[in-house]
């Protein structure tokens, strides 16, 4: 985040020194005035050159690689694995497999640790106790936050939490905000929050839209009757089941 702070400022310096310097051959245009009557004749640019330093790490036990003096953090099921470190001027992704696994906003400095949580989501199904006091889950979403604060008062919440995060790669994250600020909000003081609830909010928020009534003339003569003893009127009587079963 500094780093990109820091080009910003960069950029917006240089920009505004442009407009007060005057052009070294057309002097009676300053750099940003040529600038504008040069960007119609110039070239179009090409694809951005991909330039990062790449190193191999290994990932930690705790699913953490380090890079440039800083760590961070790699999906679980990385642990103990050999990865591909890149090193961008504000980023650090991690690749594997071809594949990148991990991204994070550079740090500056050094002996700074960063989480990702989502990283950490297959760790707390096999331990659940990591969401009381670890590292990773300190820096939730607000939603999340006040659901494990609520679960956590209760024996077994930490694994009800669990299973909640566990719904993140399915749902996608914004969708599961949205469905735990819903049952937060529809929750007594003493009520219990389950994951099955929370599934129930997801499913009417992506249940497809109704169709618009469609306009008609036609009208009902008999309207319908909430009539259920008409289910058991379709079942075989006990007489008509044992000749099907002697037939």
């Amino acid at each position: 985040m500094a780093f990109n702070k820091l080009n910003a400022w960069l950029g917006e310096r240089v920009r505004a020194i442009w407009s007060d310097t005057q052009h070294p051959v057309h002097k009676q245009f300053t750099v940003a005035e040529m600038l504008e009557l040069e960007r119609a004749h110039l070239m179009s640019m090409p694809t951005a050159f991909d330039g990062y330093v790449e190193k191999v790490a290994r990932v930690s036990s705790t699913c953490l690689v380090a890079v440039a003096r800083n760590r961070y953090s790699v999906p679980c099921e990385w642990a103990g694995h050999m990865v591909s470190t890149r090193l961008y001027p504000n980023r650090v992704e991690v690749a594997a497999s071809d594949t990148i696994v991990a991204s994070h906003s550079r740090m500056a400095g050094a002996g700074q640790t960063t989480y990702d949580w989502q990283h950490y989501i297959d760790l707390v199904q096999r331990k659940p106790g990591a969401l009381r006091n670890g590292a990773p889950f300190l820096d939730l979403p607000a939603p999340l936050l006040r659901l494990r604060q609520s679960l956590l008062r209760h024996a077994g919440g930490d694994r009800l939490m669990a299973e909640v995060l566990a719904v993140v790669p399915q749902a996608g994250l914004e969708a599961l905000l949205v469905a735990v600020d819903l049952v937060l909000e529809g929750a007594t003081p003493s009520g219990s929050i389950s994951v099955e609830h929370v599934r129930n909010v997801l499913a009417r928020l992506n249940a497809p839209e109704q169709p618009e009534r469609a306009e008609t003339a036609l009208t009902l003569t008999d309207a319908p009757k909430a009539d259920t003893a008409r289910y058991d009127r379709l079942r075989p009587t006990h007489q008509d089941a044992l000749e099907v079963n002697h037939a």
